[in-house]
């Protein structure tokens, strides 16, 4: 599911991409609301907050939302053009997710060791362009069907895909386009089901265990790609083993 492909990517492969990274951003930006009382990747809302710092004069507020949305952006900047750089490399999804992870663990470390309120706008700043970082590398591996972070826009699309699907029923269209739209509604209900899971299973955690949660969920988004090389080598290997064979 990490692995980037010649051939076309199933929806299958998909909705395995959603329930990692999808759970994945929806437990970190629980953590956060838990944290710091904010939603880093929550950028819609952030943006109209924004006038509500232009009406009150909140020139601090202002700069702080605008640093965030920016922090998102260069993080969906970077990711790309690792990605563009990195193009003849199968494990590039892998290897960005992996420096993701250190990040988060980094940031992790940091909090634990010297948690304290005046660094909590510098850490949401950080864990937004983590954030930007997750959804470019979900919606760039996933061709768009994928975006691990972007509820408003993965709703937008189930519902053009449910009416896709119900157009297709009532103008008695080919099987296979219902087929298609049937499998696209599917996985976009797969993301928005992983996230909102995401949200409840990071919300419980950060209660329980605080930064230490969120340490463990570095921890698991470097597992997970690591995973990944390890089997591509060694499927390459393999692979070359059978050739000179």
């Amino acid at each position: 599911m990490l692995i980037k492909k010649k051939k076309a990517r199933s929806h299958t492969e998909d909705r395995c991409l959603a329930l990692v990274l999808a759970t994945a951003a929806g437990i970190l930006n629980a953590m956060a609301l838990g944290a710091f009382g904010f939603l880093p990747s929550h950028m819609s809302g952030n943006a109209s907050q924004m006038s509500t710092e232009v009406v009150s004069s909140d020139t601090y507020g202002l700069l702080f939302l605008a640093a965030l949305l920016l922090a998102f952006v260069i993080g969906s900047t970077l990711a790309r053009v690792a990605v563009v750089v990195g193009q003849k490399l199968r494990t590039i999804f892998c290897l960005i997710l992996l420096a993701e992870g250190v990040a988060l663990t980094a940031v992790s470390m940091f909090e634990l060791l010297f948690y304290s309120t005046r660094f909590n706008e510098e850490v949401l700043i950080a864990l937004g362009f983590l954030m930007g970082v997750h959804n470019a590398t979900s919606t760039q591996l996933s061709n768009g069907r994928v975006r691990s972070t972007h509820v408003t826009g993965t709703l937008t699309d189930a519902g053009i895909a449910l009416g896709s699907f119900l157009s297709s029923l009532v103008a008695r269209g080919e099987a296979t386009d219902r087929r298609s739209c049937r499998k696209q509604l599917y996985t976009h209900l797969t993301t928005i089901f992983s996230f909102l899971t995401g949200c409840v299973i990071g919300f419980v955690l950060f209660n329980l265990f605080g930064f230490k949660a969120m340490l463990g969920l570095g921890g698991v988004l470097m597992i997970v790609p690591l995973s990944a090389i390890v089997i591509t080598v060694r499927t390459a290997s393999k692979l070359m083993d059978a050739r000179r064979a």
